[in-house]
């Protein structure tokens, strides 16, 4: 777009304005006629502000005061000059009709995985539905946006996306300062700033800042609400309810060429023929990936799994999660426990994996695998012990590495148990980490379970989990690393 001189930049803003003099509107007239690189400039500056002054009109609730980019006072039009400018541009129809076709899109797709939509598609005012994958675009201004499906968006102009559903994450330099996102219930102002907003399928939708500004505000109130980094607010009618930060719930624009290299590389096809092959185990317990259309018992959502299209269960509040029962009432002398995670964030006590129903002295050998306050694994079994010399703290075998640093990414968790050598061994994303000795050593006991929380208190899991695994049998340093690199989504 042409870069205007200061003085043409004056005439522009006092024609919006509505204070043209006579001189600035045969000034003004004259640049139209006889500048096409202005005039495309002018009329494109038409067509955003009325349409942010509609937008404004129709739900002045959404946006913040202190955005000047939205702020449109009323403008009384000044007619007469006008209609000479009007006059004096009539006979360059033509050109403003080709211009019009041509003009430059509000985004252009420039990444995508899993999804039909094509790489280098202009992107205008039409709706944008996916059932699968994720897409990214780009603004004009250099703004980067990731949408996840399940997705319904729009694009209102190049500095304004609404989302009908879906997750969004932006990234936001500070030439596209003032890019916004109107959902349902609300909306966000970016101030210079990293942020994702999620609209549910109940129509429910929440803004969580990653990092730098952002101005929220529910529709039907004048409360606005600025959240800075890790903070997060549900927008509902009549408030702005603060949110626990869910950063890693949203794909964001440094992830989704790795998820595009994997799946073009054929990860997904070796990641189901290795599921195949472990199914066909003797020893398997049970393997739960959580495709079909079968209810999940529990309290969760449906989210996108590791691949587009799949599904997985989501956890966001205390108390949400998912029932399952197996195992019986059989004990098992060996066990691994291996699951794929995408952790939204760290900080609550305890993250639940995986946690039988009891927790009884008369019932030695229940299990429970969580991730603790120190982001690292946990593997407890009633009525276990440490072995003398332990470096556990707490009474219970840790791994070493803690997962914080792959937080953002789905990451492969596993832990196996020896009864019989008095072990526990734990992994991170296929490379062994550490191994724990028990003194006392029960056999494990299963049974009714659950995961992703256990008493609606202090464990829960903030994220998704996909594929996890039980076999009674502990798997090799070589087949926890196969386990991982062939469901590796990014490899």
């Amino acid at each position: 777009m042409k870069e205007l001189t200061p003085l043409q930049a004056s005439w522009v803003l006092d024609y919006v304005k509505g204070t043209a003099s006579e001189e600035v509107v045969r000034s003004l007239e004259s640049a139209l006629k006889t500048d096409g690189a202005f005039r495309a400039y002018f009329l494109e500056y038409l067509n955003v502000d009325g349409a942010l002054s509609a937008e404004t009109a129709a739900h002045p609730e959404v946006f913040p005061e202190n955005v000047s980019t939205l702020q449109k006072p009323p403008r009384p039009r000044r007619w007469k000059a006008w209609s000479r400018v009007a006059a004096g541009i009539v006979f360059l129809g033509l050109a403003v009709a080709l211009w019009s076709r041509n003009r430059a899109p509000y985004a252009t797709v420039c990444a995508a995985t899993g999804t039909p939509v094509p790489v280098g598609q202009a992107v205008h005012s039409q709706s944008l539905r996916f059932e699968t994958g994720a897409v990214e675009f780009e603004t004009a201004k250099g703004a980067r946006v990731v949408v996840e499906a399940p997705a319904e968006v729009r694009f209102e102009s190049g500095d304004c996306l609404r989302v009908f559903r879906g997750k969004v994450a932006a990234e936001v330099p500070p030439a596209a300062r003032g890019f916004s996102v109107l959902t349902p219930d609300g909306g966000a102002v970016d101030l210079g700033t990293r942020f994702g907003v999620e609209v549910q399928n109940t129509g429910g939708s929440e803004v969580h800042v990653f990092e730098g500004e952002v101005i929220a505000q529910a529709r039907g109130t004048t409360q606005k609400r600025s959240l800075h980094t890790g903070e997060a607010a549900s927008l509902n009618v009549g408030a702005s309810a603060a949110r626990g930060l869910r950063s890693s719930s949203f794909i964001q624009p440094a992830e989704l060429p790795a998820l595009a290299a994997g799946l073009a590389a054929g990860q997904r096809d070796r990641a189901n023929a290795h599921w195949r092959t472990m199914l066909k185990d003797p020893a398997l317990i049970a393997a739960l990936d959580f495709e079909g259309s079968q209810p999940l018992e529990g309290k969760h959502r449906i989210a996108q799994g590791r691949w587009p299209g799949s599904r997985a269960p989501e956890f966001v509040n205390v108390g949400d999660h998912l029932r399952v029962e197996v195992g019986g009432e059989r004990e098992y002398a060996q066990l691994t426990l291996a699951a794929w995670v995408r952790l939204d964030h760290l900080g609550e006590p305890y993250q639940s994996l995986y946690h039988t129903d009891g927790w009884t002295a008369n019932a030695p050998g229940q299990v429970h695998w969580m991730i603790t306050q120190n982001a690292t694994m946990r593997l407890a079994l009633r009525g276990n012990t440490l072995a003398a010399g332990s470096d556990e703290q707490n009474g219970f075998p840790d791994s070493k590495t803690p997962v914080l640093p792959e937080r953002g990414r789905w990451i492969h968790l596993a832990a196996v148990y020896d009864s019989r050598a008095h072990t526990v061994r734990f992994y991170l994303n296929g490379v062994f980490d550490k191994e724990t000795r028990q003194e006392t050593a029960w056999p494990a006991r299963l049974g009714p379970a659950q995961i992703g929380n256990w008493n609606q208190q202090d464990r829960k899991l903030s994220g998704r989990i996909d594929e996890i695994m039980l076999i009674a049998r502990p798997l090799s340093d070589e087949e926890i690393r196969e386990l991982h690199d062939s469901g590796d989504p990014y490899r």
